[in-house]
């Protein structure tokens, strides 16, 4: 899923040339089908790429749909000798419990309709109809997998599990938990829009982020500021990522309704989750939110007080309106 999280570097190094800063090293590279970047204090100096590549590297292995010999590409393709590592246990626990919290409008299973409506690495089918859908519906329901004796065990072969709308913020929680094991706890790191705050910046203030306003003319700008305290945030949209179809010019979004099949047509334009948290869990609650709607968004979060977030929707009159929820302050 590709999220849209706008990090603006100016705001993280703002007077830098403040006496009162520290030295604080940058990485940056390749990784999940986008770019990361790490900002970090190490007085050490003892990290390197190739040590983030590696570890980057190992999530891949795990649940990249998009190699075709990771572990849940054996899966989804029916190999029921796979025995799972730690990395996709912890995952699919996070998933089955978000799942279970959002009453299934975050669910790993919609891979096959992710595919067939083109937004996945294979199974496109160019002219879906309802009958297909509802066919397809069956193989959905991430209470349908289970893991026993660290292999997973479907209730259909055909469902088709996809972690990518939790994957990035999980690989932002892996380096995240390396620097914090040797003794870095200062850091941002960012893959793809997902970040994970921990300490503070050079500045010693907390880390700063932007959020990106939803501009369909391609421009980027920013909504507004937020910072982060030993904080995770993930930002979900759709209003970058969709396709259209070339026989009807229909607009279709990225995000798939779990309870349909069809795209989302919710009316939030953005969702931003931000708490105290794995990033791999403000992940996977953005996606939900934003399949949810506004509406429904607003009293799931009156209940999970535990987050925050900023959304962005367009109201009955067509003009774009924000709300943050109330433990929000920026």
């Amino acid at each position: 899923m590709k999220k849209v999280l706008f990090l603006l570097f100016f705001l993280i190094f703002i007077s830098c040339s403040n006496n009162k800063t520290l030295k604080y090293s940058k990485l940056k590279g390749l990784a999940l089908g986008t770019s990361f970047n790490i900002i970090y204090h190490d007085k050490f100096d003892n990290i390197n790429e190739k040590q983030i590549d590696s570890l980057i590297h190992l999530v891949n292995k795990s649940m990249s749909t998009y190699i075709p010999n990771s572990d849940i590409s054996k899966i989804n393709s029916g190999d029921t000798t796979v025995i799972v590592d730690n990395l996709f246990q912890e995952v699919f626990n996070k998933s089955n419990r978000i799942f279970k919290e959002t009453n299934g409008f975050f669910d790993p299973t919609i891979g096959i309709l992710v595919n067939a409506w083109g937004f996945g690495p294979d199974g496109q089918i160019k002219e879906l109809d309802s009958l297909q859908i509802t066919s397809m519906l069956k193989f959905v329901g991430f209470d349908k997998v289970k893991i026993e004796n660290e292999q997973v065990i479907k209730k259909y072969n055909h469902t088709y599990i996809d972690f990518n709308a939790i994957a990035k913020g999980f690989a932002v929680d892996v380096i995240g938990r390396f620097l914090e094991q040797k003794g870095i706890n200062n850091y941002l790191i960012e893959i793809g829009g997902e970040i994970r705050a921990r300490g503070l910046n050079q500045n010693q203030k907390p880390w700063s982020v932007a959020i990106e306003k939803p501009n369909f003319d391609g421009s980027r700008s920013f909504q507004t500021k937020i910072e982060l305290i030993n904080e995770s945030i993930a930002t979900s949209g759709n209003y970058r990522k969709f396709k259209i179809d070339s026989i009807t010019g229909n607009r279709y979004a990225h995000t798939i309704d779990t309870k349909t099949g069809y795209p989302s047509k919710s009316n939030l334009l953005s969702v931003s989750v931000i708490a105290k948290l794995d990033c791999a869990d403000v992940d996977g609650y953005a996606t939900a939110l934003m399949a949810m709607g506004f509406k429904e968004s607003k009293q799931f979060l009156k209940k999970h007080i535990e987050l925050k977030a900023f959304l962005i929707y367009g109201d009955e009159n067509g003009e774009i309106k924000t709300y943050k929820t109330g433990n929000l302050k920026n």
